[in-house]
């Protein structure tokens, strides 16, 4: 058996400057790791400050710091924790390797174009999965988001943020606050593990038995569940209070399953946080908020609207974003390049949208009109 050649890398990892963008995609930890391996890495300056992690933690993992963009984009493979922008796009090399996530609802026929035209090799991270064909990137993201809504909710129902002054919680003689999350995925998995560890009151909601069936299993209790009746949704709302919409988005795109009129119904001084605001929210008083003002009211209702919820606590998103790119990185480097991972792991062909020139991503194609090219296909007629 003849074993593949190794491939040095040469990796690139530019600071984030939109998207309200804090992580950063390799933690200096696992650059140390691939640094140790002999692969060349070069950082932006201050890539990592978002997250905690500063130049001088990289340059001691072994990197090096540049200062100008164009010199960073001279890396062969590009990891970056936020989507490319058009500025982006006129640094990029022919046929570089960029992992980045991407955002449908914002992603632009001009930027795609641009990247056509350099030939790249774009694989969105998110779209990635691993041995048993979950998204561990997603999971990992959706974990932190339903742990991080419980928190926030807690935060907002205090009198510090001008919240009603409840205690999530509750205490002896005290009831619990009440907590309705719309959704029975893993954020909302997470959301309730962290409300019923609080002590809350929790009811869930969910158009999929076999989901509110197993998110049960997983949290290991029974409790208020139900299917997504608006005349049941619309009353449990109106004692609610803190709602968490955490509904799978169909065809990219978030169910608005709680109308204005319900909202209108419940307490003042409740909490909505809509989780699935990244896809349109599920709340038709949503709209986008930012972690600078992550807040408003309407009907005296709190709105906590921030898409991108883990980059709020950005640390601990790097480092589990870090734990699945990290080894991919060194399963190219094994296997003698990206070609030769894409083609042997169909998790990482899964994420694979733009390859040197063609759309491999279906939806992507007919959304703007490009001609779509199956990535299997285009592998087969190259061997």
């Amino acid at each position: 058996m003849i074993l593949p050649k190794k491939k040095q890398l040469f990796i690139g990892i530019p600071k984030e400057t939109s998207f309200q963008e804090n992580r950063v995609a390799l933690t200096p930890e696992g650059v140390n790791v691939l640094v140790n391996q002999g692969h060349d890495i070069v950082v932006e300056h201050g890539a990592g400050e978002g997250s905690f992690y500063f130049d001088n933690d990289y340059s001691e993992a072994g990197a090096r710091i540049v200062y100008d963009k164009a010199e960073l984009y001279k890396a062969t493979t590009i990891i970056k924790s936020a989507p490319i922008t058009n500025e982006e796009a006129s640094y990029l090399q022919t046929n570089q390797v960029i992992f980045s996530p991407i955002h449908m609802p914002l992603l632009e026929e001009a930027l795609l174009e641009q990247l056509i035209a350099k030939k790249v090799i774009a694989i969105a991270f998110e779209s990635i999965q691993d041995d048993v064909g979950s998204f561990p990137i997603v999971r990992s993201m959706s974990e932190i988001a339903g742990n991080y809504a419980i928190l926030v909710a807690a935060r907002y129902l205090g009198n510090t943020d001008n919240g009603k002054g409840v205690l999530l919680g509750g205490i002896s003689g005290v009831p619990p606050a009440r907590v309705l999350i719309i959704g029975a995925g893993v954020v909302a998995e997470f959301a309730a593990r962290a409300a019923f560890g609080l002590g809350a009151s929790v009811k869930i909601f969910d158009n999929s038995i076999y989901r509110i069936m197993k998110l049960q299993n997983n949290i290991g209790r029974r409790c208020f569940t139900s299917v997504l009746d608006p005349v049941t949704l619309a009353e449990e709302l109106r004692s609610a209070d803190v709602a968490i919409g955490a509904i799978k988005p169909i065809n990219g795109v978030t169910p608005m399953v709680v109308t204005e009129q319900m909202v209108s119904n419940m307490k003042a001084g409740s909490v909505i946080i809509d989780v699935s605001i990244d896809r349109g929210g599920c709340f038709e008083t949503s709209r986008v908020t930012t972690h600078e003002k992550p807040v408003f009211k309407m009907y005296d209702v709190i709105h906590y609207c921030v898409p991108n919820i883990a980059s709020g606590v950005s640390r601990t998103a790097s480092r589990a974003i870090n734990n699945v790119l990290m080894p991919i990185l060194q399963q190219c480097a094994d296997s003698g390049g990206v070609d030769d991972v894409i083609l042997s792991r169909n998790g990482l062909r899964h994420g694979v949208y733009l390859y040197k020139g063609c759309v491999t991503n279906a939806p992507i194609a007919k959304k703007f009109g490009f001609k779509y090219t199956d990535l299997d296909l285009l592998f087969a007629g190259q061997s």
